[in-house]
C-alpha cells in the first residue's frame, strides 16, 4: 500500500494562522518501490480524524470519494485562534487501508478585525534620514509586560513598511523583508507566530524596528515616488498569552516606546547606512534611556490578511570565489553567480579601524572594461554603508531592510593590506527570496541545455521575492502582469508558486476592480507607477487577468483561483479589451506587443517586426476560450455558452483578418506564425501545414537565430514541435550565435538575461536603458524543455491525468525530469543508444499517465489545455514503468540553414556549424 504525506491546508505554507474557517485539505501518495500490489493504486474512500483543541474527543468522518486533493473540511468552521489537528488514512478499490498519516496541525488567525485590540504606533514626530532627508529613518519600538501564564502564547503582527520582531532580545521568526508587499491600500498582510519558548514567566519585552521599505520608500523609474501608500512608519502587534478566558493581550497602543533605529537609512534600491556607534542592547531587558513617546495611527482601512505565502527567507549562502583588483584600483568580490540577497560581513575583520571610519559595499551584476557595471542600475545606488565603532565585536553584520541584485560587490574601506584568503572569508553573500517549495527539476546530457535552466531557476528565485518581479537590481523591481503571464507555467514547475501568486492575483483583481470602472488593470500590481505609466489596456501584459489564474488551476486543480477571480476575468474581457466593429481589438491602440524583439534599436523595445495588432487579437482569442473554459468549470453555463461563441466569432475574425487563403500569415514573423500554431488559429488541417511549413522556412533563413520577443520567446519551440519539426526547435535551442539561448551561456550568464545581447560579444554592455542580467522572461523556453524533451505535462487540471510524450531529438542522448505533483512525484527518464530509444516513468497513486513512444507520436499529441490524441500510446496507472522502442534521433540532424545568395557563393556546403557543443 502507498503511505501518506502529511496534509497540506488550502494552498498555504504552514497551516498556523490560516485565514479561513474551513480550510481544504490535501494529502499525496509515496509509493513502495519493491510492492507490486502498488501499481494502479487508486483510491475509493478515505477517513478524516479531526482532534479540535475544544474537545477531548476526536471527530471521525468517512467518506466515499477518490478525491485527494482540496477536500472538503468535514467539520463546523473553526473559529478565530482555534487551533485542530487532522489526519487521513485512505482506502483503495477493494478496501484496504493505508496506515494513518501522520498527524498535521491547522490554527486559524485573527479572522475578524474585531479581534484586533492593537493599533499601528509610529513616533511622534517624522524622523528623517540623516543623509537624505526625503527618506524616513528606520524606528525601533518596545513593550516590557509581566505574564504569569507561559502555557501558549501567539504573536500577531503587521508593519506600515518592512519589520523585524524580537521578544526577549531572541529573534522572532526568521522571515525577511516581512510583512511582504502587498497593495496597502487593499490588503496588508499580518503574521503568525509561535512565540510561547521565547516567553518567561515575570517581566517580558518585546521589540519591533521598522524600515520605509515598499510602504514608504522610493519606487519606480524616473526618481521614482515616496511614501505612497502612507506618510508614517510604524508597527501594529498583539501578543496573546493563554486561551479563551484566561487571555492575556499585550497590543501596541499608545504605552508603547520609541526611539531612531542604528539604522540611518535603509532604501531598497539605494542600499542601507548603519552605524555601529549608535547601537543599544534595545531588544533586552537591561534599561536604556532615551526613550520616546508613539504616536498611535488609525486602523488601517484595507483588509488585515493572513497570507498564503511563504515568506521571503535567507534560502543559501554562496562564498566569494575570487578577489578581483580592477584598472582602476577598486577591490571588488566576485561570487561566481548572479543572485538575490545581501552580503553579510564578520564585524572582527573591521575591529581594526578607527570608530565613524565607513566602509561600502556597491553591488552590481556585471563587469565592463574591468569596473563595475553600474549603468543598468539606472538611479539605483545600491549601495551599503557601515560606520564602524572601533570595538571589538563578535558576530556579523549585514543589511536588513534591502536587498540587491549582484555577482560583483566593490568594497571601499575595508582594511588595507587584508590578505585576500582573509578578505575571501570575512563575507559572504546571503540568498534571499519567498521560500516556496521546489517541486520540478530536469537534467539532459547537454551541459550547456542544463546551465540554461539552471540559470532559469536563478532568475526566478532572484524575482520572487514577495512578488513576481521584472528585475531585482535597478530602480524598478516592479510586477509587471506580463512578465509572470508568459512564465508561469514554467515557473509552477520549478517550484509550487500557488500561495504566492494567488495571493498577487487578489491584489490585481482588487487594483483592477475597485481603483479603475473601466475593467483595465494596471500593467504593474501593486500599481505604483500612476503617473509614470498610462493606464490604458494592454494585450498579452493585461491577459494576465485570465490566463494565470487558469495556468495555476491547470497546475494545482483549484478551482478557487477562477471562482476568486472570475470578476476580473470577465471585467477584462467584456469590459477592458476596447473593441473594433469586427469584435477585435481596436487596431489604432499602441501595444508593447512583442517587446524587446532582438531586431528592436536598443533604445525602441517596442520597434517589433510582429503587428502589435496582431499579437493582441491573437492572445483576445486565446483569452475567450480560456474564460469559456473556466465558465465551465465553475457551473456557469450560460457564460460557458456565450464566451464559446464570442471565441468561435473573434477566431473567425482574426482569420479573415491575417490569414490568407493558401495558409500564409499577414506580417509572415516567427511570432505570428507561432502564436497561430499554438493557439490553434487555422481554419484547417491543410492551412495549418502550410504555416508550418513558413515557419520552418523562417527559422532556417534566420540561421537558426531567435528572431522573436515577449510574445513570441515562450512558444517558438512549441510551436515548431507541434508543426512535427521538433530537429528545427532543438537546432534553436542549441544555435551559440547572437541573438540565442546558447549565447548568454556562452558569455558567462549565471541568470537568464533581458536582453538577448545584454552584454555584447566585446564584453561592453548593451546601451539600451533596458538592460538587466536577471530577468526571467526568455528563460520560459524551460516549459518546453519539461513538456516537450523530457515530455511530462498536464492533462487534468493537478495532474489527476498527464501526458509522458517524450521528444527526443537533437545532440542530446537523454533527458529527465520529475515534478511533485499534488498527488505525488512524476518522473520521466528516457535515453537514447543507437537506435534504441529506452523511457522509464513514475506515476504516482491515484493518477494515470497516457505514455506515448517517439515512433508514436504525431504533431497533433501537442494540443492545449489537456487535449488528447486518438489512438497513439497507452493509458498506465501508478508504479513504475518501463519501454524500449526503436527510434534514432539523428535522422534530419543538424538541419541546415536556408542560405542567402551570398551565402551559397561563400559557404557552398552550408554556412559554419554554431550548434553548441555538448
Amino acid at each position: 500500500m502507498p503511505s501518506l504525506t502529511a496534509l497540506t491546508v488550502e494552498q498555504h505554507a504552514t497551516g498556523l494562522g490560516i485565514g479561513t474557517p474551513a480550510p481544504r485539505l490535501s494529502w499525496r501518495f509515496v509509493l513502495d518501490d519493491n510492492n507490486k500490489d502498488d501499481n494502479g493504486w487508486t483510491q475509493s474512500a478515505y477517513d478524516l480524524e479531526v482532534q479540535r483543541s475544544s474537545s477531548s474527543t476526536p471527530e471521525s468522518y468517512h467518506v466515499d470519494s477518490s478525491d485527494s486533493v482540496l477536500v472538503p473540511w468535514p467539520s463546523t468552521p473553526l473559529q478565530s485562534r482555534e487551533r485542530a489537528t487532522v489526519r487521513v488514512r485512505a482506502f483503495s478499490k477493494d478496501g484496504k487501508d493505508t496506515e494513518w498519516s501522520a498527524w498535521t496541525a491547522v490554527e486559524c488567525g485573527l479572522l475578524d478585525r474585531n479581534d484586533w485590540t492593537a493599533v499601528p504606533i509610529t513616533s511622534e514626530t517624522s524622523v528623517a534620514s540623516p543623509d537624505v532627508p526625503a527618506a524616513l529613518r528606520p524606528l525601533r519600538f518596545r513593550k516590557v509586560f509581566s505574564v504569569d501564564d507561559t502555557s501558549t502564547a501567539r504573536l500577531y503582527i503587521t508593519g506600515l513598511g518592512v519589520y523585524r520582531a524580537f521578544l526577549n532580545g531572541t529573534r522572532v521568526g526568521d522571515h525577511e523583508m516581512a510583512p511582504g508587499w502587498t497593495s496597502y491600500k487593499h490588503h496588508l498582510n499580518y503574521e503568525t507566530f509561535d512565540i510561547t519558548s521565547l516567553l518567561q514567566k515575570g517581566e517580558n519585552v518585546v521589540a519591533v524596528e521598522v524600515a520605509e521599505g515598499w510602504y514608504a520608500g522610493r519606487l519606480a523609474f524616473h526618481g521614482g515616488l515616496r511614501r505612497i501608500y502612507g506618510q508614517d512608519i510604524g508597527v501594529m502587534a498583539q501578543i496573546e498569552v493563554g486561551e479563551d478566558e484566561k487571555r492575556q493581550t499585550v497590543a501596541t497602543d499608545s504605552s508603547w516606546q520609541c526611539k531612531p533605529s542604528a539604522t540611518l537609512r535603509a532604501e531598497i534600491y539605494d542600499g542601507e547606512v548603519y552605524d555601529l556607534r549608535e547601537e543599544t542592547a534595545w531588544t533586552a531587558l537591561s534599561p536604556d534611556t532615551k526613550w520616546d513617546d508613539v504616536r498611535t495611527l488609525d486602523l488601517p482601512k484595507a483588509q488585515l490578511v493572513s497570507p498564503n505565502a511563504p515568506p521571503v527567507r535567507v534560502t543559501q549562502t554562496v562564498k566569494p570565489l575570487e578577489v578581483i583588483t580592477t584598472p582602476s584600483g577598486k577591490t571588488i568580490l566576485d561570487f561566481g553567480q548572479n543572485l538575490v540577497g545581501r552580503l553579510r560581513v564578520q564585524l572582527s575583520a573591521v575591529a581594526s579601524l578607527e570608530s565613524g571610519h565607513q566602509v561600502v559595499f556597491t553591488h552590481a551584476e556585471v563587469l565592463e572594461n574591468g569596473e563595475l557595471g553600474i549603468r543598468p542600475l539606472r538611479d539605483a545606488a545600491c549601495k551599503d554603508t557601515l560606520v564602524v565603532d572601533g570595538k571589538t565585536r563578535d558576530g556579523d553584520w549585514n543589511p536588513n531592510y534591502t536587498f540587491h541584485g549582484f555577482r560583483y560587490a566593490q568594497i571601499e574601506g575595508f582594511p588595507e593590506g587584508l590578505p585576500k584568503d582573509k578578505l575571501l572569508n570575512s563575507i559572504v553573500a546571503d540568498v534571499m527570496h519567498t521560500d516556496m517549495v521546489r517541486t520540478g527539476h530536469f537534467t539532459c546530457s547537454h551541459p550547456k541545455v542544463n546551465k540554461l535552466h539552471e540559470n532559469t531557476v536563478w532568475s526566478m528565485r532572484g524575482n520572487f521575492l514577495s512578488i513576481p518581479t521584472d528585475c531585482p537590481q535597478r530602480d524598478e523591481r516592479l510586477g509587471w502582469t506580463g512578465d509572470i503571464q508568459v512564465f508561469c507555467n514554467s515557473a509552477s514547475f520549478l517550484y509550487n508558486t500557488a500561495g504566492m501568486l494567488g495571493d498577487w492575483l487578489q491584489d490585481l483583481r482588487a487594483e483592477q476592480l475597485l481603483d479603475a470602472d473601466d475593467g483595465v488593470p494596471p500593467v504593474v500590481v501593486p500599481d505604483v507607477l500612476q503617473t509614470l505609466w498610462p493606464h490604458a489596456p494592454l494585450a498579452v501584459w493585461d491577459d494576465v487577468t485570465v490566463l494565470t489564474p487558469w495556468d495555476l488551476y491547470r497546475s494545482y486543480g483549484d478551482s478557487g483561483f477562477l471562482e476568486r477571480q472570475y470578476d476580473s476575468m470577465v471585467a477584462w474581457v467584456d469590459r477592458g479589451i476596447p473593441r473594433g466593429a469586427d469584435g477585435l481589438w481596436v487596431s489604432t491602440l499602441p501595444q508593447l506587443g512583442d517587446w524587446l524583439d532582438p531586431a528592436a534599436p536598443p533604445d525602441k523595445p517596442d520597434e517589433t517586426r510582429t503587428s502589435g495588432a496582431l499579437v493582441a487579437d491573437a492572445y483576445l482569442v486565446r483569452v475567450t476560450e480560456v474564460l469559456a473554459q473556466a465558465s465551465a468549470v465553475l457551473g456557469k453555463t450560460a457564460d460557458a455558452v456565450r464566451y464559446t461563441a464570442d471565441a468561435h466569432r473573434v477566431k473567425t475574425a482574426f482569420q479573415q483578418k491575417y490569414i490568407t487563403p493558401a495558409g500564409l500569415l499577414v506580417g509572415d514573423s516567427q511570432t505570428g506564425l507561432a502564436l497561430a500554431i499554438v493557439f490553434d488559429l487555422f481554419p484547417s488541417a491543410q492551412t495549418r501545414a502550410v504555416a508550418a511549413a513558413r515557419l520552418v522556412d523562417l527559422v532556417r533563413a534566420a540561421s537558426f537565430r531567435v528572431a522573436t520577443g515577449f510574445a513570441g520567446t515562450p512558444l517558438i519551440t512549441h510551436a515548431l514541435t507541434r508543426a512535427g519539426q521538433p530537429q528545427m526547435a532543438y537546432r534553436m535551442l542549441l544555435e551559440t550565435s547572437r541573438p540565442s539561448w546558447m549565447y548568454p551561456i556562452l558569455m558567462g550568464a549565471t541568470t537568464i538575461w533581458e536582453r538577448w545581447d545584454s552584454m555584447l560579444p566585446d564584453g561592453s554592455i548593451n546601451p539600451g536603458e533596458m538592460t538587466s542580467f536577471n530577468h526571467y522572461s526568455l528563460g520560459s523556453v524551460v516549459n518546453w524543455l519539461h513538456g516537450s524533451v523530457a515530455g511530462v505535462r498536464c492533462l487534468e487540471a493537478g495532474w489527476r491525468t498527464f501526458a509522458v510524450s517524450p521528444v527526443p531529438g537533437g545532440a542530446l542522448t537523454s533527458a529527465e525530469a520529475s515534478y511533485e505533483t499534488a498527488y505525488g512525484r512524476v518522473e520521466s527518464k528516457w535515453t537514447v543508444d543507437g537506435d534504441k530509444f529506452v523511457l522509464d516513468i513514475l506515476v504516482p497513486a491515484n493518477t494515470r499517465a497516457l505514455v506515448i513512444l517517439p515512433h508514436e507520436r504525431s504533431a497533433a499529441t501537442e494540443g492545449q489545455d489537456g487535449r488528447v490524441p486518438e489512438k497513439q500510446g497507452r493509458w498506465v496507472g501508478s508504479g513504475r514503468h518501463h519501454y524500449e522502442s526503436q527510434w534514432s534521433s539523428t535522422e534530419a540532424w543538424p538541419p541546415a540553414p536556408l542560405p542567402g545568395l551570398f551565402d551559397s557563393l561563400m559557404h557552398p556546403e552550408g554556412k559554419p556549424d554554431t550548434i553548441a557543443p555538448a
